[in-house]
């Protein structure tokens, strides 16, 4: 992530004139302090508005105005009507039917019907649109999504799936207009035709965007009054950290999410609490994050050690790392310290399991696998982005008592995450987030089905014994128990064979001016922006 300043003052520049020019419909020159107008940054480049690349939490965000989904993911992670009022399960044929509501229409003016929803789900799935969400739709039998009638969608699976619902709650399940987006020349990466709160008015990728409201939306309050409340969002892009959090206290912005080094002392005392000199202008609202950063190690890989290839090793890394301190020292008590891979509550847990920081242990293992005090282990690369860095420096003072030699590389995000991709390095500092409430969604990234680069599997681990367990738990549609016992033995098996080093579990964040109202935190991140208003 570049902190170029020549960089962000083009960017500031280029928007200043974009937005100028986006809100002379609203009101000629709109002050930073109209009520109207939700505003906030992004430090990576929006790079498309096709819902079939939603594959990044600033694509995530926007495409969640733009498009509704068949169903939508609570607060409370339930999964919850949208344009779909309703659905029946059918166990005999295993086929999900939904009615979709009426009234609802694409900001083209076109109403929202069944042939759309097959349009915008079959998409996905098409190699010429090379789309990173074909995934959702894995237990979907080929031809198996049919329009019955105007109002009527059956999607039909090749096998029970529990989590299939809440697959279709992520932004690749977004609804297109099916007519608008089929014509001649029509590119969805930067003209959006979806039913969502808001309709693109200006996009600059290396700047910002502008969003208005819907006129036409479909939702009400309870008291009947039209969704969304705001007139506008405007979301800037600045790389740089620091200037997003200036941006903030100066009142540029409303919120910011997570917490970043470049402010998170200044913002933050010593137990994680906001600072009283900030507390009458800003707020501090946090849930629990379905969210894991972990430390992974490419098994297979051409530059990975032959000793990382022993799980006895990686367990002694694991052992050496003193998580807690990490988290107290570097994040401010804001993230769970954590040696297994899947959230607590995602496996029926109120609480997380303890963690072990052990470097006798440690240092025993490292004998029994061969590797005495580190000796023949060789250089170990570290890949990780600017973002990052204090915490990886952490981990190679940790690493360092075991005699093990890591060194840390920095690189920009796009050669990290390619990098991590293709498998060229050994270790890497990575993060997954859910984007629906079901432990699959996490112990999912174990599977071979799902290598990399096709897949998150990007250590490539494979356990016969786990791609077993994996199918049997999944089998379990309707014995919810016996299949989160199952998801938990699931996690107790990655803990054993360490191919991620499980660092913490995070929290979602957010950093709010306190003109907001009507903010909804969600543990998956998702940005819900309807009932948002401003005084």
């Amino acid at each position: 992530m570049s902190n170029n300043p020549k960089t962000s003052r083009f960017a500031w520049a280029a928007f200043t004139v974009l937005s100028t020019l986006a809100f002379a419909g609203c009101s000629e020159g709109t002050p930073l302090d109209d009520p109207r107008v939700f505003r906030y940054n992004e430090s990576a480049s929006i790079t498309s508005l096709d819902p079939a690349a939603a594959r990044s939490l600033e694509h995530m965000w926007v495409v969640d105005q733009l498009y509704d989904g068949l169903v939508e993911l609570t607060p409370e992670l339930e999964v919850a009507p949208c344009l779909a009022e309703s659905w029946i399960y059918e166990d005999s044929s295993l086929t999900y039917r939904f009615t979709l509501r009426e009234g609802a229409a694409f900001t083209t003016g076109d109403p929202v019907q069944a042939e759309d929803v097959v349009f915008s789900l079959e998409r996905l799935r098409d190699p010429n649109v090379i789309s990173s969400g074909g995934w959702i739709l894995d237990a979907v039998a080929e031809g198996g999504i049919v329009a019955v009638d105007d109002r009527t969608v059956d999607i039909r699976l090749t096998k029970a799936y529990p989590p299939f619902l809440g697959l279709l709650t992520t932004a690749y399940g977004s609804v297109i207009d099916a007519d608008a987006a089929s014509r001649d020349g029509h590119e969805l990466r930067n003209h959006p035709v979806g039913s969502g709160p808001f309709k693109l008015a200006w996009w600059m990728p290396d700047a910002g965007l502008v969003l208005h409201r819907n006129e036409a939306y479909w939702e009400t309050d309870e008291q009947g009054r039209s969704l969304p409340y705001l007139e506008a969002v405007h979301v800037d892009v600045v790389q740089d950290m620091g200037a997003e959090f200036l941006g903030l206290t100066q009142g540029r912005y409303d919120f910011i999410s997570g917490l970043h080094p470049a402010y998170m002392e200044t913002l933050l005392d010593e137990n994680g609490v906001l600072r009283e000199s900030y507390q009458s202008i800003l707020r501090h609202e946090h849930v629990p994050f379905l969210k894991t950063d972990y430390v992974g190690v490419v098994l297979d890989g051409t530059n990975t050690p032959e000793a990382l290839r022993d799980a006895r090793v990686r367990r002694a890394m694991s052992l050496a790392l003193d998580r807690e301190g990490l988290a107290r020292h570097l994040r401010r008590n804001s993230v769970t310290p954590t040696d297994h891979f899947v959230p607590p509550s995602m496996l029926g847990r109120t609480h997380p399991l303890g963690v072990r920081h052990d470097l006798q242990a440690a240092r025993q293992l490292l004998i029994e696998a061969g590797y005495p005090s580190g000796e023949g282990v060789g250089e170990i690369v570290l890949s990780t982005t600017s973002d990052y860095v204090d915490m990886c420096a952490a981990f190679q003072h940790d690493w360092a008592q075991l005699g093990l030699d890591v060194k840390v590389d920095v690189v920009p995000a796009s050669v990290h995450r390619e990098r991590v991709a293709q498998g060229e390095t050994a270790l890497f500092y990575k993060s997954w987030l859910a984007d629906h409430a079901d432990a699959e969604n996490f112990l999912g990234l174990f599977v071979e089905a799902n290598f990399a680069p096709g897949g998150p599997n990007y250590s490539h681990y494979r356990n016969p014994e786990y791609e077993r367990g994996f199918a049997e738990a999944l089998a379990l549609a309707d014995d919810e128990q016996a299949r989160r016992a199952a998801y938990q033995k699931l996690d107790s098996t990655v803990h054993d064979d360490m191919p991620v080093l499980p660092l913490f579990h995070d929290q979602v964040t957010h950093i709010l001016s306190n003109r907001v109202e009507g903010w909804q935190i969600h543990p998956v991140n998702r940005l819900d922006l309807r009932r948002v208003s401003k005084h």
